[in-house]
C-alpha cells in the first residue's frame, strides 16, 4: 500500500514524522504521495493559526484523496479533540502511539473500524523512538526530550505535550552512531524543551560531550534552549568543542520585564543579558537567534518600546516574530487589557522590520570571506552560524564545501565555490 505523509510545526514533528515513515517503508509500504491508500497528517497547535491550518489539511486531503485511510496524529488532535472527532477520520491520535502506527493501521485493515487514542494523562514514558536515517534531509534531527513544565502565560503546549522525559543516554548515542555511520554530517538535537534533558545522571552538555567523539561527526546543532540552562558547564563545552554550531537560539519572549513576570518566564532581562556576554565572551562571533511574541495581554506601547530597544541593545542576529495567540487553558487568556488583533499585527510589522536589519548587518559581516558551508539541496547551504547560502555552482548535497562570499540578496549570501 502507498502512504503520503504531511507535517506541520515544529523539528519534533518532522523527527517524528520520519520515524513513522522509516517505520512503514521497513514494513512493506511505498511511500506515494501523487496515489496514497494512507494520508498521515501529523499537525501542530502552537498557535490558533497552526490549529486552523492542521485542520485544513485534513480537509484538503479528505476531499483530494476521498478513498484513502485518513490518519491524524500531533499536538492539534491532541488539543483540539472534540472538532476533529467531527471531521470523519479514521485513526485518531493525539501524541502518543506514533511508534505504533504501523499496528494500529494494520488493525484498522483487518477489521475497518475507527480507532481512536489521545491520553490527557501528563505523566507519560518517553516514547522509544529511533532512525537509521534522514531520506529527505541532510541534516540529521535526533528527538532527545519530550513535554515541558514552565506553563507560561501563553503557551498551551504543557497540556498537549506532558511532563519532561528523555530519551535514554545510550539509546541516544546508538542512534547517533547509526546516523553518522549513514553519512550525516550535522545532527540536530532536538526537543521540546531540549535543555532540559537529563538521564541517567547525564544532562545535555554530557550527552553533547559524548556525542563529540563520533569521528566522523562534524557538528552538533541545538535547536532551542533556555537561558536558564545555558550554565557556567554549557559554556564550558562551548568554548573547547569546536563541533558544537556557532549558532544558539535562545528564546527571549519579551523584552519587558512586566511582561516577561506576566508571562511566567523564569528570568529577568538582567539575567538574560548577563549570560549572553557570558556566551560572547567565549564565542564572539556567534549567531544568536530568538523568539519574542508581540501582543501580551498589558503589552502597552511603552512596553512594546522596552522589547524593541531589547532586541536592539542584545542584537540578535535573527528575530522571529509571532503575534500573541489567545489559548484555551492558559492563564494568558483569561487576563485582562487583551492587544487587539490590528495592533499585534502593526507591531509584528515593526518588530520583523528591525529583525530584517538586524539580519542584514549579520550576514554583512562576512561578505567577501571564505566559509565552510554544508550542502543541503538545490545548490543552497548553511554555515556553522546557520546563514544560508545560495552556491553558484552545481554541488552534490551533504557534504561541506569552501565557498568564497560575494554577495547579499533577499536573505542568502551568495558564493561560488573554491577549487
Amino acid at each position: 500500500m502507498n502512504f503520503l505523509i504531511y507535517t506541520l510545526g515544529c523539528k519534533v514533528n518532522a523527527y517524528e514524522s520520519e520515524i513513522i515513515k522509516e517505520l512503514l517503508l521497513k514494513d512493506g509500504f511505498k511511500e506515494n504521495e501523487e496515489k496514497p491508500d494512507i494520508v498521515i497528517i501529523n499537525t501542530c497547535t502552537v498557535t490558533n493559526t497552526s490549529d486552523h491550518k492542521s485542520m485544513k489539511m485534513v480537509r484538503h486531503f479528505k476531499k483530494l484523496f476521498p478513498k484513502a485511510l485518513l490518519v491524524v496524529c500531533g499536538c492539534s488532535s491532541q488539543n483540539k479533540r472534540e472538532e476533529y472527532e467531527k471531521l470523519g477520520i479514521d485513526i485518531l491520535l493525539g501524541n502518543q502511539k506514533k511508534s505504533e502506527i504501523v499496528n494500529i493501521i494494520k488493525e484498522y485493515l483487518s477489521k475497518q473500524k475507527k480507532y481512536e487514542y489521545i491520553n490527557e494523562n501528563r505523566q507519560l514514558p518517553f516514547e522509544d523512538m529511533q532512525i537509521k536515517k534522514f531520506e529527505t534531509h541532510t541534516r540529521a534531527f535526533v528527538k532527545i526530550e519530550d513535554g515541558c513544565d514552565n506553563f507560561c502565560s501563553y503557551c498551551v503546549i504543557p497540556f498537549v505535550r506532558g511532563s519532561v522525559r528523555s530519551k535514554d543516554f545510550n539509546t541516544t548515542l546508538e542512534e547517533v552512531h547509526n546516523l553518522v555511520a549513514n553519512n550525516h554530517q550535522e545532527i540536530v538535537l532536538t526537543g521540546i524543551h531540549t535543555g532540559a534533558y537529563y538521564n541517567s545522571n547525564h544532562d545535555l552538555t554530557d550527552l553533547i560531550r559524548e556525542i563529540s567523539k563520533e569521528p566522523n561527526l562534524k557538528k552538533i546543532r541545538i535547536s532551542s534552549i533556555e537561558i536558564t540552562e545555558l550554565n557556567d558547564k554549557f559554556l564550558e563545552e562551548l568554548k573547547n568543542n569546536p563541533k558544537i554550531c556557532n549558532h544558539l537560539h535562545i528564546p527571549l519572549q519579551a523584552g519587558s520585564d512586566e511582561i516577561l513576570k506576566l508571562m511566567n518566564r523564569k528570568y529577568d532581562l538582567k539575567e538574560y543579558k548577563e549570560i549572553i556576554k557570558k556566551i560572547r565572551d567565549v564565542r564572539p562571533d556567534i549567531a544568536i537567534t530568538t523568539d519574542i511574541i508581540v501582543g501580551h495581554p498589558f503589552e502597552t506601547e511603552e512596553l512594546f518600546l522596552e522589547t524593541i530597544n531589547t532586541a536592539k541593545e542584545i542584537n540578535f542576529a535573527k528575530i522571529h516574530v509571532f503575534p500573541y495567540s489567545r489559548r484555551d487553558k492558559t492563564k494568558a487568556a483569561l487576563m485582562d487589557n487583551q492587544v487587539s488583533e490590528e495592533e499585534k499585527k502593526k507591531r509584528s510589522k515593526r518588530l520583523i522590520d528591525i529583525s530584517n536589519e538586524l539580519e542584514k548587518n549579520y550576514y554583512q559581516k562576512y561578505l567577501n570571506q571564505t566559509l565552510d558551508v554544508l550542502v543541503l539541496q538545490n545548490n543552497v547551504g548553511i554555515t556553522d552560524n546557520y546563514l544560508k547560502v545560495k552556491i553558484n555552482d552545481e554541488v552534490e548535497a551533504n557534504q561541506i564545501i569552501k565557498v568564497y562570499i560575494c554577495g547579499f540578496e533577499n536573505g542568502f549570501l551568495m558564493g561560488k565555490k573554491v577549487v
